[in-house]
């Protein structure tokens, strides 16, 4: 076990942080197993610190967000490297191997993810502090979207939208052109209007000629009684050069300054705002390398079926009659051991390939362990009861014992065992034995290795060729049983038991009813398209929803105060529980199952956008199950079942898959309002959970619930729905400072030193980001825009849209954080600081005892 230290913040203590899980006995290159030793003892060091400082305020949670920062830290910046190696490397085969690994650190991600929600009882954590130790950027902390998750389908995602567009196009009705009344009118009538018109055109025209006339008189009468003198000239010139030379002053002036604001630092150089011509060109380059991964995958797609055929025709004979002659000396060396002919193995337990296949170490202590435990139960059940009571009397002496000390026996975070560190394990073996050493001098192409793909596909070939084989040698084997048979003169017994035994029925799982039988998956999407149960998601992606990092997040738990999230770290929540499972089949099976997701917050904070977002990045198909958009449509309990079966059988056979629930409070209704009782809005609530018990690991599914009005719903219920609560929050003052500045530069605004986005977000506080957007969108027109290079952008444009919408008020936000406190996880956190709070108070009383003595 290879192990780091780190230094934690919070008293000083020396925290011990996993970077890499290996087998024992393994160390890092140049390590030494004297290094593990002492890296554990710094493990049991941070444990005792950890006991002795349960008595204060929060520690255990600070110490374990500390353990999880180093170790979370490490893998998202491996993430990031895995990436760009994966959607830049050309090779085919090399791809595979990075493939994999970047799919078992998306997983392990996600699995400490897990881990540290479980540990510190919050859907957030704040790292500002090890992000400091570590001298980091909160950038480093982002979780990446890899690319392969639209490169790779994008032509299947191309095809479904030109499926919805068509299917949409046809719900679009024509309207009949309206009919226009022609009133007859007489010759004279028409003469007359079109004398009036131009002699008014006429009039207009002579009045303006006339009146520039009078002008240019009064000009010559003005000129005519002044006389101009060689010092009024002078004196004239003079006045001009003076304002011209103050206005060049200033503007030379002016652009020193701006020069050296530049230099320091403090503006950003204009000409760096487009991209510079590197940047154009590495892009270049990397648009170039992913053309030629393609044309490479094709090649290499093609090597594996030629030269499959080729191993058939050439060694495929040779393969087969080795595997006869193998056979024919098992049969022999069997009767000449026992004097039968042994039993063929079924092709379901492996065929012939059981008979040659050398057992691991570990499949000989299973199969000698499996021997004692049968001779244990031939025993007998009495020593087992008795070892249960003596275990049972042990185990309350210890409880009883663990109630006086559970302090000093807290062993603080332990972090479970990982499905994909073996997977991390394989593909590091697979590169030290296959590419570590090899000579690639003749590819410098980096095209596919057919010396690899002979490899591989031998076994293929072998594995088919064997049950061609062991065909042939079950009839071999009859014939000769039936030919010892005659020889000596015994009629052959058929064999008792012969019949294949069916698998042990377990406990009877109901199997779910397929309601649509009959129906094509096609006519199912069609239907519900045409029903606006499948809506086209909008182009949004999840590095829209801009928002900055929260810099104060451990300094105020420290202080016993739960901040609210800010809205990166809603973003990456949401990258975690929803984009990186549904981009992923190998990540979704192997790692914490999430299947449901609830997005709460004041209106206009983004959840939409939100639910759009993991469409986009994944390629999921939405469906709208919100209660408003199905009232009224499949009426009844049988309408609503059959509603549900087809969305979840398009869903799963459509994979990925988002339902969203918009305005999910009203499926859970406390009480339903009168002006909403025709709609019944709760009609989902008992379909609802039935649908989640139907989701398996492999089904790629996610239900994503948004709500503005929480608190009107059950709490129960509502989350027993919904595993995940998330709050998006109104953005706080970082957040609104880069929040106006995207917003102006998206909608064609340009940057100048006359905005001031230190006032904007001031005086924006407590306003949604969608009121914000519609400001920009109201300020800058396309009238405005044509005006920008003559009239650059002042702070004082927004202030007057601004003052006309409503803001988001501090007691909504309370009243959202005191909901949240009412959830399972927030009476888990309650709980943790209220009990360690408790402990603190106690601790103060338990130095003395009665008589007033120290202990």
């Amino acid at each position: 076990m290879v192990l780091r230290t780190g230094t934690c913040n919070y008293g000083n203590c020396k925290q011990v942080a996993r970077t890499k899980e290996l087998e024992k006995g393994d160390t890092e290159e140049g390590g030494s197993g004297k290094e593990a030793d002492k890296g554990e003892t710094r493990v049991r060091r941070a444990s005792e610190f950890t006991r002795r400082r349960s008595n204060s305020n929060l520690p255990c949670l600070i110490v374990c967000t500390t353990r999880y920062g180093w170790i979370r830290i490490r893998p998202s910046q491996t993430f990031w490297k895995l990436d760009t190696a994966y959607d830049q490397i050309v090779h085919p085969q090399k791809r595979r191997v990075v493939r994999v690994v970047l799919d078992a650190v998306m997983g392990r991600i996600l699995e400490l993810k897990n881990e540290m929600v479980q540990a510190e009882f919050s859907e957030f954590h704040y790292m500002d502090d090890i992000l400091q130790d570590l001298k980091l950027t909160p950038g480093d902390l982002e979780v990446p979207i890899p690319k392969y998750f639209q490169q790779e389908r994008s032509k299947v995602m191309q095809e479904r939208k030109d499926i919805l567009a068509s299917i949409l196009s046809t719900m679009e009705t024509k309207e009949p052109p309206k009919s226009i009344v022609l009133r007859e009118m007489p010759i004279e009538e028409a003469i007359r209007l079109i004398q009036i018109s131009e002699r008014a055109r006429q009039g207009r025209l002579r009045a303006n000629f006339m009146r520039e006339i009078q002008r240019e008189e009064a000009r010559q009468k003005r000129a005519q009684a002044y006389a101009f003198t060689d010092a009024d000239r002078e004196n004239a010139s003079l006045h001009i050069q003076k304002i011209w030379r103050g206005y060049a002053q200033r503007k030379k002036t002016r652009q020193d300054r701006d020069k050296e604001m530049v230099f320091l630092g403090m503006y950003q150089d204009p000409q760096m705002v487009d991209r510079t011509p590197n940047i154009i060109r590495s892009e270049l380059i990397e648009d170039l390398r992913r053309a030629k991964r393609e044309e490479y995958e094709e090649e290499y797609q093609q090597a594996l079926v030629t030269i499959k055929d080729k191993l058939m025709e050439v060694e495929g004979p040779d393969m087969k009659e080795q595997m006869k002659d193998q056979i024919r000396q098992w049969f022999i060396e069997c009767h000449d051991n026992t004097g039968k002919f042994p039993d063929y193995p079924e092709d379901e337990d492996g065929g012939s390939s059981i008979i040659f296949a050398e057992k691991s170490p570990e499949e000989l202590k299973k199969e000698l362990d499996q021997k004692q435990e049968e001779e244990e139960n031939a025993k007998g059940k009495k020593d087992k009861d008795k070892k249960e009571k003596e275990r049972k009397e042990k185990e309350k002496k210890e409880k009883e014992k663990k109630k006086g000390k559970k302090e000093e026996e807290d062993p603080g975070l332990l972090l479970a065992p990982s499905k994909f560190i073996p997977d991390i394990q394989n593909g590091q073996k697979i590169y030290k034995t296959v590419w570590r050493k090899r000579d690639e001098r003749h590819n410098f192409n980096q095209q596919c290795e057919n010396e690899l793909i002979k490899e591989d596909k031998r076994k293929e070939v072998e594995a088919e060729l064997r049950i061609q084989v062991d065909a042939l040698m079950r009839q071999e084997l009859e014939t000769l049983k039936m030919a010892v048979d005659r020889d000596q003169s015994k009629p052959r017994k058929g064999k008792k038991g012969s019949k294949k035994k069916g698998k042990k029925k377990g406990g009877k799982k109901k199997k779910e009813k397929d309601l649509t039988p009959d129906r094509s998956m096609d006519s199912l999407y069609e239907e519900l398209v045409l029903q606006g149960i499948l809506k086209p998601a909008q182009d949004v992606k999840l590095m829209d929803f801009v928002g900055d990092f929260s810099y104060l997040g451990t300094t105020l738990r420290a202080a016993d105060i739960e901040p609210m999230p800010s809205m990166l770290d809603v973003r990456r929540n949401i990258a975690l529980y929803a984009i990186l499972p549904l981009g992923s089949t190998s990540v979704h099976e192997k790692s914490p199952l999430i299947k449901s997701i609830l997005l709460a917050g004041p209106v206009g904070t983004g959840k939409r956008m939100l639910v759009h977002a993991i469409c986009t990045e994944t390629g999921a198909n939405l469906f709208d199950l919100s209660p408003d958009n199905i009232a009224s449509k499949y009426p009844g309990k049988s309408g609503l079942q059959m509603l549900v079966h087809m969305v979840m059988k398009v869903a799963r056979f459509m994979q990925p898959s988002v339902i969203w629930i918009g305005n999910a409070e009203k499926v859970f209704y406390k009480k339903v309002p009168k002006e909403e009782k025709e709609r019944d809005p709760k009609r989902l609530k008992k379909d609802l959970p039935k649908a989640l018990k139907l989701l398996k690991p492999e089904d790629r599914v996610l239900f994503v619930g948004t709500s503005s009005k929480p608190f009107a719903a059950d709490v129960k219920t509502f989350c027993k729905a919904f595993e995940r609560i998330i709050l998006v929050p109104r953005p706080d003052y970082a957040a609104r400072y880069v929040l106006w500045k995207h917003l102006i530069t998206t909608n064609g605004g340009i940057n100048t030193n006359k905005l001031d986005y230190s006032n904007l977000a001031k005086i924006s506080d407590g306003y949604s980001p969608a009121l914000m957007s519609q400001v920009v969108k109201s300020v800058l027109s396309p009238r405005r825009l044509a005006q920008m290079d003559k009239k650059p952008l002042v702070t004082g444009e927004f202030l007057m849209p601004l003052s006309r919408a409503d803001p988001i008020y501090r007691e909504e936000e309370e009243a959202f954080k005191d909901w949240y406190s009412k959830t399972p996880m927030g009476k888990k956190r309650q709980k943790a600081t209220q009990g360690n709070q408790e402990e603190d108070s106690k601790g103060k009383g338990k130095g003395k005892d009665k008589k007033g003595k120290k202990k």
